[in-house]
């Protein structure tokens, strides 16, 4: 059985007549009774009352007229869906954030601009480690992720950089280098408990500062390590330590911990990277990345 016996079937069984039904296909009418006796051969069960002059559906008929039609509008739903998913119209697009990522402003701004642009596309959200991002990327159950480390570890990868962040430091309220004003210079953290914010691989922020804390001449004294940027900054505020941060964490206001600029001389910044499978080629996924395109640093065009 084919579809085209399905819409034979219908248009005859609306129209109640051969000859008008077969004007309305497009065919000629002797091919289309042939193919209406052939659909009730197949099936071994007659759904025509005829007469010489009239065709109309016996009880038969009018049951299989219900199922027929739902058939052709679920071929026809299936067909306007992937049309539409091809077009990047319609469809899922699966979104990963680091911790960090996740507070970045233009992470959010590339977000909002993609629903607003096409709010048919259902988006799913994952919030996770870098390693663990990158992994399910690779795994094609993310279709893309905002990280802050390069992907050069991921042969099947590829990532675009959004932005450079400056970086920041937050204090426990009580520590005496919260009372004080103006940029801390990155070498002023040398002695003093620290508290990272480190991927289990090594990679992502917490191997950036510690480099950046070599360069200085020292090496950082650690007294806590996090996976999630929050949980980092619950360890400040319960007196840990001081941690090294990226500026956009900020935002997350907290009583007892108090942030500082960096001496941007001895300083760093940490990239905001969009990451993506190099041979993903559906149209939604670059459509979200020209989103993240129009929201990126100046500098990064």
């Amino acid at each position: 059985m084919e579809l085209r016996h399905l819409r034979y079937f219908v248009a005859v069984a609306e129209d109640e007549h051969i000859t008008r039904a077969a004007a309305r296909l497009g065919i000629q009418q002797p091919p289309l009774s042939q193919q209406i006796q052939n659909l009730e051969t197949e099936l071994g069960v007659m759904l025509f009352a005829r007469s010489p002059r009239k065709i109309s559906l016996n009880a038969a008929g009018k049951v299989f007229l219900s199922d027929a039609r739902r058939i052709l509008s679920s071929v026809d739903d299936a067909v306007q869906r992937v049309r539409q998913f091809d077009k990047g119209d319609e469809g899922t697009l699966m979104i990963g954030f680091t911790s960090s990522a996740s507070m970045h402003p233009q992470t959010m701004r590339a977000v909002d601009l993609f629903r607003a642009s096409f709010p048919l596309v259902s988006l799913q959200m994952e919030e996770g480690a870098n390693h663990d991002l990158l992994y399910l990327l690779e795994q094609e159950r993310l279709d893309v992720a905002f990280v802050r480390s390069e992907v050069t570890r991921y042969p099947t990868l590829r990532s675009r950089c959004l932005s450079q962040e400056t970086m920041i430091a937050a204090i426990p309220a009580r520590h005496p280098l919260a009372c004080e004003t103006g940029p801390i210079a990155l070498r002023q953290l040398e002695g003093e408990d620290m508290v990272f914010y480190r991927q289990t691989n090594g990679s992502g922020i917490g191997a950036i500062l510690e480099a950046a804390c070599e360069r200085q001449g020292f090496k950082p004294r650690i007294v806590g390590e996090t996976q999630r940027v929050i949980s980092t900054i619950n360890m400040v505020a319960a007196g840990f330590g001081i941690a090294v941060v990226p500026k956009s964490i900020e935002s997350f206001k907290i009583a007892s911990v108090v942030y500082r600029d960096l001496d941007p001389d001895t300083s760093f910044t940490v990239p905001l990277n969009v990451a993506f499978r190099q041979q993903a080629d559906a149209e939604t996924l670059r459509r979200f990345l020209k989103a993240c395109d129009k929201v990126a640093a100046p500098e990064m065009a």
